[in-house]
């Protein structure tokens, strides 16, 4: 295998109560991607459309992930990379993580697969850490598993990937608005009282159960967050209001998608996320703000192969 192209897909972070831990991948908004190998023992971001992001590799969180897998294998070989962004960047849907997730994903493939899709999650992080600052894997490691993935160390990284209950969809509405991973992160506080944190590890512990019995009920209870989202919340317009329409009409719950300004619906059944998607866009549409909107099952695969 010379070149591969592959669907990399968004994905959903934190699910309100698993901050920089919890991620599930969506179906059908993602990037595409072609890689081929080169004669030029180069890394290189030969094209990219959608998007204007750096086309130098080391300025770009895909070249930066590929260099880390090749070094680790101890490969000289060098590879062209094209990708149509179809994910904003700042949108909060994991943009950084489908670059550099399908890049290591497809470099990996044409090498031969030397890694597992799990061990390629720490090479993805490391475009994460070039584009937020912080090397996380809530957003890489569900787009290479498929799925929810939860992250129950980062030293040493553990990751683990969870049960999907079938009947769960997801409803993302995209303010076309940026927030920048990095802005968002300096104002949250750096401690918590004892008593939030109980919560949140209550809610953490009672949604993980919930995926494994599929408890539904269970679910909607535990996507609850008492210490980011009351922080970030004020920088995504209309967010306690998008919260109420969509609770009213059936969503389990509802929370902020990374570190927005996306935000998300988990419901179950079409029927109840159309229902959502429908409250939510009428709402917004009377508003003077421009909008993306996606109603998505959850993909177990994760990154797949176009051809």
């Amino acid at each position: 295998m010379e070149q591969i192209k592959i669907f990399s897909p968004a994905t959903v972070a934190n699910l309100s109560c698993g901050f920089d831990v919890l991620g599930c991948c969506l179906d059908n908004v993602g990037d595409e991607m072609t890689i081929r190998q080169n004669d030029l023992n180069q890394v290189r971001i030969t094209k990219i459309t959608g998007q204007d992001l750096p086309l130098e590799a080391d300025k770009n969180v895909a070249g930066v992930a590929v260099k880390a897998l090749l070094a680790a294998v101890g490969s000289l070989k060098g590879f062209d990379i094209e990708i149509d962004k179809k994910i904003k960047a700042g949108s909060g849907i994991g943009s950084s993580a489908a670059s550099a997730a399908g890049a290591v994903f497809g470099v990996n493939k044409i090498l031969g697969d030397p890694f597992s899709n799990m061990e390629l999650i720490p090479f993805a992080m490391e475009g994460e850490r070039l584009a937020s600052g912080n090397a996380h894997a809530d957003n890489v490691a569900p787009a290479l598993l498929g799925g929810f993935s939860l992250v129950r160390s980062y030293e040493p990284l553990e990751v683990l990937k969870l049960p999907t209950p079938e009947e769960l969809r997801v409803v993302v509405l995209h303010p076309l608005i940026e927030i920048k991973t990095k802005d968002s992160r300096s104002i949250l506080r750096q401690s918590v009282s004892l008593k939030k944190a109980i919560s949140q590890w209550g809610n953490l512990g009672a949604l993980v159960s919930a995926l494994y019995t599929e408890n539904y009920g269970l679910l909607g209870r535990s996507l609850q967050d008492n210490i980011v989202e009351p922080v970030r919340s004020i920088l995504i317009p209309y967010f306690d209001e998008l919260k109420k329409i969509a609770v009213e009409n059936g969503a389990l719950g509802f929370g902020i998608s990374g570190s927005g300004p996306s935000v998300y619906g988990m419901c179950r059944g079409d029927k109840n996320a159309e229902k959502v998607r429908t409250a939510i866009r009428d709402f917004y549409k009377s508003k003077d703000i421009d909008f993306e909107l996606h109603l998505s099952e959850i993909n177990k695969e994760g990154i797949k192969i176009l051809s």
